[in-house]
């Protein structure tokens, strides 16, 4: 049985990842606050990774500012490979995201700086990119609402579910450090705002839902197909379709 640690074991992906670890038959450790431990600071790292053989960061945090996404993910990076050194743990396996070295602002500008920290740090290491979850549909329905509108940027996307992404994180992190592996997305390509509308049907939520274009470069990344999938990934099995009938969103 092996002892993997999960930094944001509460979060959307988080929580299926430390489902797929116990379903398997080893000992999940919960990285969070909730837990005792703040990844940030590096409170309580060291006696949750005591005996841990592997790590699975899938921490995230909600900015769309360049500067604080970088603060955020360079402070959990360098704070779990500091820890993990001492630690003893073989093994650190990242989540980003498909497409960040091509579109290095806002949000994505933090994980390119985790990919670089991970990469040159101490310990051996795995990183996954996968694209847009199914969830990613109903967030925007939730965050992006002001007064009867929802306002959805212009974006396709590949969305894949997050629990394929979990089940593949933990094969990783039972596995030997491979570095850069394949990436992982859905199976077909979709139009955001369509979606959100669905998101919005199956959850039962009314308001009209526009889309916009994001302007500058990191907008067009969003339109041109840059964060969708390149030859060589691995296609998960799930549809939106699907998924959005399974998982209704939630207002």
């Amino acid at each position: 049985m092996m002892k993997i640690a999960v930094a944001g074991g509460t979060g959307m992906v988080g929580h299926h990842v430390v489902d797929v670890v116990r379903e398997r038959g080893h000992h999940a450790v919960i990285l969070s606050r909730s837990t005792g431990v703040n990844l940030i600071t590096g409170a309580g790292l060291a006696e949750a990774l005591a005996g841990v053989d592997a790590v699975i960061d899938v921490s995230s945090t909600r900015t769309v500012s360049d500067a604080e996404s970088r603060a955020f993910f360079g402070a959990v990076t360098r704070q779990l490979l500091d820890a993990e050194l001492t630690a003893g743990v073989a093994h650190h396996v990242a989540l980003s995201i498909v497409g960040v070295d091509l579109t290095p602002y806002s949000y994505y500008a933090g994980k390119v700086l985790q990919e670089e920290l991970v990469a040159r740090g101490p310990v051996p290491w795995t990183i996954l990119r996968a694209t847009q979850f199914h969830e990613f549909g109903s967030q925007l329905l939730q965050r992006m609402r002001f007064g009867p509108f929802v306002v959805v940027p212009r974006m396709q996307s590949q969305p894949v579910a997050a629990r394929e992404v979990a089940e593949r994180l933990v094969e990783l992190a039972m596995a030997a450090p491979a570095g850069r592996v394949p990436d992982l997305a859905g199976p077909q390509v979709e139009r955001m705002v369509d979606m959100v509308r669905r998101s919005a049907a199956a959850a039962g939520v009314r308001g009209l839902i526009v889309e916009v274009p994001i302007p500058g470069a990191y907008g067009r990344a969003m339109r041109d197909g840059t964060l969708l999938a390149r030859p060589g990934a691995d296609i998960g099995a799930q549809t939106f379709d699907e998924w959005v009938v399974a998982v209704p969103a939630r207002e």
